[in-house]
């Protein structure tokens, strides 16, 4: 990875922490640790973060595993690589019945069950914020999935305030492109948690992600149109590299 890349994601990393006010003083973030390169990414960001004085914040990582998936790998190395950053690390077990509600598939439930964890456990520890690993390719493609298939034009914002539970969902990572964190954690050496998930069926988020990448080879602004379109209004400056 180049020097220029590496500024680039912690450039558009601390542009989003300003920008979006994402932390503050005295907050305690629970970082949802998947176990993929931007996850892991994050927890490196964060803890570094940490460490500055200012603002004083305390980061620690929970890792949920699912009963009913099988993993290629145990939790061994995100212990290790937590342990690096300075930073505590738990780990929760669950599962879900994908017969328990035919309206939602499987991948919504366990998606949904992984997050009930990470609130859940927020909540009982005296967590104020979660630091999930979205990144801008993400975002894209949220908004693109729910345009074509559910009618509206939105995506995840880099803060929300959750209405029913004391908690803010924060995506430090949201200005922050994929390609940038692919290469960044080639050049780290992340090893990145794999699985075998015996309900990954559904192609459209990637028949999504393929039409959005053939659409920016035939059309480079179309990432900071979409950007703009959703309220990011400093996506003028990205398209310069800033």
């Amino acid at each position: 990875m180049s020097g220029q890349q590496l500024k680039r994601i912690i450039n558009r990393y601390k542009k989003a922490l300003s920008h979006y006010q994402l932390i503050e003083d005295g907050d305690k973030i629970l970082v949802g640790l998947s176990g993929g390169k931007d996850s892991i990414l994050l927890l490196e960001l964060l803890a570094g973060t940490m460490r500055i004085h200012r603002p004083k914040i305390v980061v620690e990582a929970l890792h949920v595993r699912m009963e009913n998936i099988t993993y290629e790998s145990d939790s061994s190395y995100l212990e290790s690589f937590a342990a690096e950053c300075g930073v505590p690390l738990h780990i929760a077990t669950t599962s879900f019945d994908p017969t328990t509600d035919h309206r939602k598939t499987p991948c919504f439930l366990c998606s949904w069950n992984r997050r009930k964890q990470l609130f859940n456990y927020a909540q009982e520890h005296g967590f104020n914020k979660i630091a999930l690993g979205h990144h801008q390719d993400d975002i894209i493609h949220t908004a693109l999935m729910n345009l074509a298939y559910q009618g509206r034009f939105s995506s995840m914002p880099p803060k929300l305030k959750m209405d029913k539970m004391p908690l803010t969902l924060i995506r430090p990572l949201c200005l922050v492109m994929e390609q940038d964190i692919r290469d960044y954690a080639l050049s780290r050496g992340y090893v990145g948690q794999k699985h075998l998930c015996p309900y990954d069926t559904d192609t459209r988020r990637a028949d999504i992600r393929n039409w959005f990448e053939t659409l920016e080879k035939d059309a480079p602004e179309a990432r900071y149109s979409i950007l703009h379109a959703l309220g990011f209004q400093d996506s003028a400056s990205e398209r310069h590299g800033e």
